[in-house]
């Protein structure tokens, strides 16, 4: 059992520290400086990511927000492999609030409650007054993602969000545009 779990560690840690770092600057980024999770909650469409390996080849990317009795917040992220009518990729996973953050930092964990150190940062970097579009990261540049309520994001709105990102420091040149599904 301790082999098995020295594995899995290992994987784990090759998978986070193969990412690349898309932020040269080295503080971290500020983040908004509240978010309300009710507001909050809900179905994002991804708009744009950072290339990453959990989602190779994925198109119709959403994510699902729905905040627990206990203050967490439940996740089911969805992709569907090499095309929208492809085979459907389902991640279940739970975040939970950084304490002092006003809710703009989560920690996010899709691997079981046993495996330790499994966590992801997922900051709020940007958020639209109507929670319409959202940018998300992680403060180290190697997670970036720009989501929206609806499967298409305005282009006003997509570059002012791409804008911010520059301005916080991050590379903006690797985001890939995701393909949606036009039934949303």
């Amino acid at each position: 059992m301790r082999i098995v779990l020295s594995v899995i560690a290992a994987a784990l840690l090759t998978a986070c520290t193969s990412q690349p770092d898309y932020r040269e600057e080295t503080t971290p980024p500020p983040t908004v400086s509240s978010v309300d999770l009710q507001r909050y909650t809900g179905l994002w469409y991804e708009i744009a990511r950072y290339p990453n390996s959990f989602e190779r080849n994925c198109t119709g990317v959403t994510a699902e927000y729905v905040l627990n009795e206990d203050g967490t917040v439940a996740v089911t992220n969805t992709c569907f492999r090499n095309s929208v009518n492809g085979e459907k990729d389902v991640a279940e996973g739970r975040a939970r609030v950084v304490d002092g953050s006003n809710n703009s930092k989560l920690k996010v964990k899709f691997a079981p409650a046993w495996v330790p150190f499994a966590e992801g940062d997922y900051w709020i970097l940007a958020l639209q007054d109507d929670y319409s579009a959202s940018l998300v990261g992680s403060p180290d540049g190697k997670y970036l993602w720009i989501l929206a309520r609806e499967p298409q994001l305005e282009s006003g709105t997509l570059d002012a969000l791409k804008e911010r990102a520059k301005e916080l420091g991050y590379d903006t040149a690797p985001l890939e545009m995701t393909v949606q599904s036009q039934q949303g």
